[in-house]
């Protein structure tokens, strides 16, 4: 039988506050160990209270990494599905919207991307069924949208679509790497990053016929001739 919940918290700590301390430190330790490497007596410890009470505010071990994941799965399905809305896939500045939308998702508790994304889930929880449909929907935008700016340039080949949609997610999942070890890195810094990087990108694959770039063989790069996008 559930314990009932009641409005008091531990402590003289209002029970809302407590429950945001307890998620913040779970997301932690669940980022940080995984879900197979964490522990409900590591989280009480971070916040400062006894095992007991993380049972009496949510449960067992997975129901408190369901409260962590349930929050950034929705705020990124959401965050991107918005990005990409917002002009269309195949707009030129949709993939830097996306990135930033993602990074203001995250803000606040980076480590929920690793508890999105964490191999070590037992297959047959409902964690691991619920971060499966996440990443589904995550990778369903991804493979949309790196479609349309395909289509956009003029390609319609398949296995050009599936290699950048590859490349995207793998992308994603670096920089946000990136982004966790640097915190001091707000979200739009990042952005502005992200749209630097493209730039040396795009130049890099230029072919010399724009913005001065030297051609192959003239000490540039090879490539298609893309035109970098302008750095916000």
């Amino acid at each position: 039988m559930a314990t009932p919940r009641s409005k008091a918290g531990t402590k003289g700590v209002p029970r809302a506050l407590r429950e945001e301390q307890i998620l913040a430190a779970a997301t932690e330790e669940f980022g940080e160990h995984g879900y197979a490497g964490a522990s409900l007596a590591a989280v009480a410890a971070r916040v400062g209270v006894t095992k007991t009470l993380l049972h009496q505010y949510f449960g067992t071990k997975q129901d408190l990494h369901l409260a962590c994941l349930t929050p950034i799965g929705d705020r990124l399905v959401a965050a991107m599905s918005e990005a990409v809305a917002e002009d269309g896939a195949a707009a030129p500045g949709t993939p830097l919207r996306v990135l930033r939308a993602i990074f203001n998702a995250l803000e606040g508790r980076r480590e929920a991307w690793f508890v999105l994304y964490d191999a070590s889930l037992p297959t047959d929880g409902e964690s691991a069924r619920r971060a499966a449909r996440y990443r589904a929907s995550v990778d369903r935008l991804a493979e949309g949208g790196t479609a349309d700016l395909l289509r956009a340039a003029g390609s319609a080949d398949p296995l050009d679509a599936d290699a950048l949609n590859h490349v995207w997610q793998g992308l994603v999942a670096t920089l946000v790497r990136w982004w966790i070890k640097h915190p001091d890195q707000s979200p739009d810094a990042m952005a502005r990053r992200c749209a630097r990087l493209f730039a040396v990108g795009a130049a890099l694959a230029s072919d010399g016929t724009d913005r001065g770039v030297p051609a192959a063989g003239a000490g540039g790069g090879a490539g298609g001739g893309a035109s970098a996008p302008r750095v916000p």
